[in-house]
């Protein structure tokens, strides 16, 4: 999760934003490509923007997942072009949940995090939340598999296994090095070299120290 630019194209914080049953008094605002966000007085910072990313490829039956999906930026546009998006969000689930609902996004939330499958400490601006975590092949079966991979969990990324990659054609991942989180595990990097044809972009639009940059991935053949 990061700080983005956000361009906002209407701003009317009287507007009341939808909600399944209809309207709700929340002010909102509106991106430039038409996504709806809850203007929420948080303690932490909320995510608008997903330039970091290139998704255009995301195919309408694809099973992609967003891990530290924050507010929505990124599933809630990747609801746009496949039927199965699944988001793990521990701190900001709450909020996430009221913007998918603004959107109409057809976008499922497991408040969990990334990890070794017990329960772990996820802190966000210093919110601490405890929460079920999940290795990524149980991410995996419960979203009914992973064809798109988006990954931003503030060095968790470096507990996956390759082989938990095996059917995961598109990678797009932060990247994150000390002091952020641990040493990276070579293992993942080496079988992405092996694998997929990558770049790392070094200079991410938050560009703070403790992040390697963003991992474009796509598995050969």
């Amino acid at each position: 999760m990061k700080t983005a630019h956000l361009s906002e194209k209407k701003h009317n914080p009287r507007t009341a934003c939808p909600d399944g049953d209809g309207m709700v008094p929340r002010p909102c605002f509106v991106t430039d490509d038409d996504v709806t966000f809850i203007r929420a007085d948080a303690p932490y910072r909320q995510v608008f923007d997903a330039r970091d990313y290139s998704f255009w490829d995301i195919r309408p039956e694809d099973h992609v997942i967003d891990i530290g999906a924050n507010v929505g930026a990124f599933c809630i546009r990747a609801a746009r072009q496949s039927r199965h998006v699944t988001a793990i969000e521990p701190v900001t689930a709450d909020l996430l949940g009221e913007n998918i609902r603004a959107n109409s996004a057809g976008v499922r939330v497991i408040r969990a995090g990334l990890g070794d499958g017990k329960p772990c400490a996820c802190c966000w601006d210093g919110c601490t939340v405890t929460v079920p975590s999940y290795p990524l092949r149980g991410i995996i079966e419960m979203a009914g598999g992973c064809d798109f991979l988006k990954c931003d969990c503030e060095g968790a990324e470096w507990l996956i296994r390759p082989e938990e990659l095996g059917h995961v054609r598109r990678i797009e991942m932060e990247l994150h090095i000390p002091p952020i989180c641990g040493r990276p595990a070579p293992a993942l990097l080496d079988y992405i070299g092996r694998y997929y044809d990558f770049n790392v972009v070094r200079t991410p639009c938050h560009d703070v120290m403790g992040v390697m940059g963003i991992l474009h991935a796509r598995r050969r053949g």
